[in-house]
């Protein structure tokens, strides 16, 4: 690549106005001003000119079985709107071909907006099986992109999930809940072995596997602490939900007379290779244990604002020394996987809970969150999230001449606040291009969209079995969610808790 515009997003922050990267082997070899020149021409070297290079971004947070869900439930709390993704009753799990084209959608969104990466913490319904999760990982082999994939299956009955719950439910439902199908311990660590087998490592390191409890408290203790032992085996993230409510708050006094962290690390699950993520109702002694202990932070700020779940301590979690990464969560809060949109409410939320403005997210860092802060929770084996010597060649062109930044007048500030999804031209991953002249050069795009357009019926079906479940459970899970609204919190992270806590 010659003659481009370089953001490098190292830790130094160096920018080159024009500058040449040599890749080999996947990874980058030299880079600056004139760094190719010692190199005769090549029928595959692309013209930087007129074009800004930065290192691929990275989805830190994701459910790609939220693809087809777009626009498909209204703004609620979030133990109500998961009526409407994960009801407790649903009785049969998608075909292959659906969830290979859920998930080959939403890599190639991600693929077009520049991001090279993504940690896709997956579910499964009713529960996990090989075919399902083997279409996922194929679905990120075959697009080109980076991935990174969990089994997010828990494993406890759901009336044990929730605060003031299991004594609102009658008979019945209790007993419909008993009977719904649930994995044990020893099934869903056997999946782990399995999936790790086949495809941790595999498409030449591209694609890595990850462990999930979903939450602490929605799977049982001794499934939490094996899986801590099976991320150790591996050195592989551990992903968690961590506080991401109000409620969970209020579940984890009742339930554990702590905060969830402080349960989790009772636990013993609390490390450098777990990913916690939200962790918005936090406290000081929270923030402490999460430093001490390593942990990386996924922080889902579009989520955060559509469920109404409240406000990140950003500043006091990176003060702290705690590494965040930037999410999307999945399509159904995001209403798509737009990771620019992640990035901007990034550096605008934040900026309403304090007057010091000095304490705000600035440009640079929240950059640097969305990608050296995602490779660092995706525990990225080398250096990875900036382009520098030794870096893996994850690069994303953008042309300098479209709207986003026209003029140009401070790139780091145009990248997070001016959408410059709509500027992205070229993505590499691993030294490949996957995305030319913003086509995907891997994925027949349109084919894609056809037999997506093909499955509507199901995908109704699919809604509409959601909806039935919700409404049947509806009214017990909205009078557990309002008794926890009436116990006192000793956290606010929500504008209106002060006159309605």
């Amino acid at each position: 690549m010659r003659g481009a515009r370089v953001l490098t997003l190292d830790a130094a922050g160096t920018e080159h106005p024009t500058a040449d990267i040599v890749i080999d082997g996947g990874v980058i070899t030299a880079i600056g001003p004139g760094a190719a020149a010692t190199f005769l021409p090549h029928p595959d070297d692309i013209d930087g000119s007129g074009m800004l290079a930065i290192p691929g971004m990275v989805n830190t947070h994701f459910h790609s079985p939220g693809n087809f869900l777009k626009g498909a439930v209204p703004s609620l709390p979030l133990e109500l709107f998961m009526l409407y993704e994960v009801p407790p009753f649903m009785a049969e799990p998608v075909g292959e071909t659906y969830a290979y084209l859920r998930t080959m959608l939403g890599a190639i969104d991600m693929l077009k907006q520049g991001v090279t990466a993504v940690h896709d913490d997956a579910y499964y319904l009713p529960v996990a099986s090989r075919d399902e999760i083997s279409a996922v990982f194929g679905a990120y082999r075959d697009s080109g992109i980076r991935a990174t994939v969990t089994i997010d299956q828990p494993n406890v009955v759901e009336y044990e999930k929730h605060a003031f719950f299991a004594d609102r439910l009658p008979p019945d439902m209790r007993a419909a809940m008993d009977a719904a199908p649930r994995q044990d311990d020893e099934e869903l660590l056997r999946l782990y072995d399995w999936m790790l087998a086949k495809w941790h490592t595999s498409a030449g390191g591209r694609l890595r596997g990850a462990v999930s409890c979903s939450a602490p408290q929605r799977v049982t203790p001794t499934y939490l602490k094996a899986l801590d032992r099976l991320s150790a085996t591996f050195d592989i993230p551990y992903n968690m939900h961590i506080l991401e409510t109000r409620s969970q708050r209020v579940f984890g006094s009742e339930r554990y007379g702590s905060s969830l962290v402080r349960y989790a690390r009772s636990q013993g699950v609390l490390s450098d290779r777990a990913h916690v993520i939200h962790a918005i109702w936090i406290d000081d002694e929270d923030i402490a244990t999460l430093a001490g202990e390593g942990v990386k932070i996924a922080h889902n700020p579009t989520c955060n604002l559509r469920l109404g779940s409240g406000i990140m301590r950003w500043r006091d979690l990176a003060d702290a020394g705690v590494p965040i990464g930037i999410g999307t969560d999945e399509a159904n809060v995001d209403d798509g996987v737009n990771f620019w949109s992640a990035v901007k409410n990034t550096g605008l939320v934040h900026n309403i809970t304090s007057p010091q403005y000095g304490d705000w997210p600035q440009p640079g860092e929240i950059l640097r969150a969305a990608t050296a802060g995602g490779h660092a929770a995706l525990r990225t084996p080398g250096l990875a999230g900036e382009l520098s010597v030794g870096a893996l060649a994850d690069v994303v062109l953008m042309d300098l001449a479209t709207l986003p930044f026209v003029p140009l007048n401070d790139t780091k500030r145009q990248l997070v606040y001016c959408e410059p999804a709509r500027s992205v031209t070229t993505v590499i991953v691993g030294g490949e291009v996957v995305v030319a002249g913003g086509v995907c050069t891997r994925v027949d795009e349109k084919a894609v969209l056809r037999d997506v357009a093909s499955l509507a019926p199901a995908i109704e079906e699919f809604l509409a079995d959601c909806a039935r479940g919700a409404e049947r459970a509806w009214r017990y899970y909205d009078d557990s969610y309002r008794a926890g609204l009436a116990q006192r919190t000793e956290v606010t992270r929500t504008l209106t808790e002060t006159r309605h806590g």
